[in-house]
C-alpha cells in the first residue's frame, strides 16, 4: 500500500519512510501541500502522514481541499499538543492526530490501524483483486462485477470506467479525466458519449439509477464512487 508521508523537514519524511518501507508499505514523499495534491492526482495513495505548519499550502489547508474529493484516511503531525489544535484538525476531516515529537511505533500502530479501518470497514476492500464498495463489488483478476451478490454484465467500457471509479472511490473524474484514463487519447469521444455510457452503468449497477447509491454526479465537475 502507498502510503503519502508530507512535511516540509526532509528528515522527517525520510525517517517516516524508513519505518514505513520496514513494514512493507511503499513511501511517497512531498514538502509542501501542493506537491502532496500533484502526488494525489497522480498515483494511489491508500494513507496520508500530513504536517500542519508547512510553506505553500499548510497541512489544514491541503487536508480541506483533499476532502473535496476523497477519503483517504489522514493522520496529521503538529508540534502543537494543545486539545482546540487537535479538534480544529479532526474538524477539518482528519482520522488521527500525533504530536511532534512522536513515538515511531506509536506512529506505525496508527498507521496500521486506519489502514485497517479503511481496507475493511468499506472505503476499499481488496481481497484476491477484489475491490469492495458496500455491495458492489469488482474483481480486477476475473473482470467481474457483482451487486448485492448477484453477477452484473457490463461492455468493456463501461467496466473500465467502473473499475477506474471503485479504485478512487471519493475522487471525482472529469469527463476529460476518464476519457484519458480509459480511451488513453486514442479516441475521440465527446461528453455525451461518456455521459451515456455512465448512465448505462447506472441502469446496471443501481436499484434506483434516478437516485443512485455508488455513481453519482459531481455537477459542473464530473463523477464519482461514493
Amino acid at each position: 500500500m502507498n502510503v503519502l508521508v508530507v512535511d516540509d523537514d526532509r528528515e522527517i519524511v525520510e525517517s517516516i519512510s524508513i519505518f514505513l518501507a520496514g513494514d512493507g508499505y511503499t513511501p511517497l514523499k512531498a514538502y509542501d501541500g501542493l506537491e502532496a495534491l500533484e502526488i494525489l492526482a497522480e498515483k494511489e495513495v491508500h494513507l496520508m502522514i500530513l504536517d500542519i505548519m508547512m510553506p505553500k499550502l499548510d497541512g489544514i489547508k491541503t487536508l480541506m481541499k483533499l476532502r473535496e474529493s476523497r477519503n483517504v484516511p489522514v493522520i496529521l503531525l503538529s508540534a502543537k499538543s494543545e486539545s482546540n489544535d487537535k479538534i480544529f484538525g479532526l474538524t477539518a476531516g482528519a482520522d488521527d492526530y500525533v504530536t511532534k515529537p512522536y513515538d515511531p511505533s506509536e506512529l506505525m500502530a496508527r498507521v496500521k490501524s486506519q489502514l485497517r479501518r479503511y481496507t475493511t470497514l468499506g472505503a476499499i476492500g481488496k481481497q484476491n483483486g477484489e475491490i469492495v464498495v458496500d455491495g458492489l463489488s469488482v474483481n480486477t483478476e476475473t473482470k467481474q462485477v457483482k451487486v448485492d451478490g448477484e453477477e452484473v454484465r457490463l461492455t468493456p467500457v463501461e467496466y473500465k470506467i467502473l473499475e477506474l471509479m471503485v479504485r478512487n472511490r471519493g475522487r471525482v473524474f472529469s469527463v476529460e479525466d476518464i476519457y484519458q484514463n480509459v480511451w488513453n487519447g486514442q479516441a475521440v469521444v465527446g461528453d455525451n458519449t461518456i455521459a451515456v455510457h455512465v448512465r448505462h452503468i447506472r441502469e446496471k449497477i443501481e436499484i434506483n439509477p434516478k437516485d443512485p447509491k455508488y455513481l453519482k454526479v459531481v455537477w459542473g465537475i464530473g463523477y464519482k464512487i461514493d
